[in-house]
């Protein structure tokens, strides 16, 4: 064949094959548009949803996937502590502390205007890594183990029994014993508190008191330890509390539940935000519990005892008072939950949650715990 007829076929050929192809090109270049039209809806989506309201506009967080990583925290608290970093020198192994540290007070006048608290409710959740519980409740899922194998785990019971005969069973404590909250409800926080108090009617302390009281009401005999264990010095936090804990379970090896009260730390471009649900009329900070996975360097094997447990508490919270409750957190966390096969770590509202609201939190996790764990009686 000729150039010139080599050439012709050649264009012919190409033609064809542009005419056979043109459907799936126009598909995908149609498919590619609508996908930046969604990528850009959502972030449109996004920045309104980011668009700050007084506090007297109560509104409903949507589960939209971006936005709910870009305003929940993960398990610190005010500031991250890591566990491997050394002691300071002005705290100890056995807790002590020396003695020109004088307490924390929580302050009398907090009247500048920082920025902004923006009350909200956490709704139910979407997204691959988020599914629901049997009877009320999600988990958050952060590991590699699949949401089916650990929806089966949440079906489990704990293998503890609980007994109702006056010995001790639960122990409630606290690694950030000082983290503290607003003074009210207000529509501004104020800087110079950087939500930190020795006074334990201001701080974690008094919600877990207020646990404490439901539990002892069921008959469930629990030890509320108030050990400070991050003023002065925050980082080591988490190994001082655990020779509390260590010491406490070898006086006491009845106990089989162990509770480490916090509260979390929520922000949003630089705003607070105060998460709460109302329930019987009056407003409650959410909570959330951390339940810890090994990722096969913690040496904690039986971290799906301590999840079967959460689910178990999780379902009993949302069952009784629907949006009390985040999502369990299951991620590769440790928090001391290798020390016992009941071993959480509940966040109980936010730095931006008032004094009262979760107050009244500690009520209804108490009462809700109370049930759960009369059911393993």
């Amino acid at each position: 064949m000729k150039r010139f007829g080599k050439r012709k076929a050649k264009m012919i050929g190409v033609c064809l094959l542009v005419m056979l192809l043109s459907p799936f090109i126009a598909s995908i270049t149609i498919r590619g548009i609508s996908y930046i039209s969604v990528a850009a809806n959502n972030i449109s989506l996004l920045k309104m949803q980011e668009t700050k309201e007084v506090i007297s506009e109560f509104k409903q967080i949507d589960s939209h996937p971006d936005y709910e990583d870009s305003i929940i925290s993960y398990g610190f608290g005010w500031e991250e502590e890591y566990e491997d970093e050394s002691y300071s020198s002005d705290v100890n192994l056995d807790n002590s502390t020396p003695q020109d540290v004088g307490v924390k007070p929580y302050p009398e006048n907090l009247d500048n205007v920082s920025g902004n608290v923006i009350q909200s409710s956490f709704g139910k959740y979407s997204g691959n890594k988020y599914f629901d519980l049997e009877n009320g409740g999600q988990v958050m899922n952060n590991t590699s183990i699949s949401n089916y194998n650990l929806f089966q785990e949440s079906n489990l019971k704990p293998e503890f029994k609980i007994e109702l005969n006056g010995e001790p069973q639960v122990l409630i404590m606290h690694t950030h014993t000082t983290e503290s909250f607003e003074p009210y409800e207000r529509n501004f926080y104020d800087s110079s508190f950087n939500y930190r108090t020795t006074d334990p009617t201001k701080n974690v302390v008094m919600i877990a008191d207020e646990i404490c009281i439901q539990l002892e009401k069921a008959g469930i005999t629990t030890i509320h330890d108030s050990t400070i264990h991050d003023y002065p010095s925050y980082n080591g936090s988490y190994l001082r509390s655990a020779e509390t804990v260590k010491t406490i379970l070898a006086q006491y090896p009845t106990i089989k539940v162990v509770l480490d009260i916090h509260r979390d730390a929520i922000t949003s471009e630089g705003d607070l935000m105060q998460p709460v649900t109302t329930i019987s009329g009056k407003k409650a900070a959410q909570i959330m519990i951390i339940s810890g996975c090994d990722d096969g360097t913690m040496d904690m094997p039986n971290y799906m005892q301590n999840f079967r447990l959460a689910s178990l508490f999780q379902q009993q919270m949302e069952n009784s008072y629907p949006g009390l409750t985040r999502p369990i957190m299951f991620d590769y966390r440790k928090y001391n939950q290798d020390l016992t096969t009941g071993s959480l770590l509940i966040e109980v509202g936010s730095h931006g949650n008032t004094l009262e609201q979760v107050r009244y939190s500690g009520e209804l996790i108490g009462k809700s715990i109370a049930d759960a764990l009369t059911s393993l009686a």
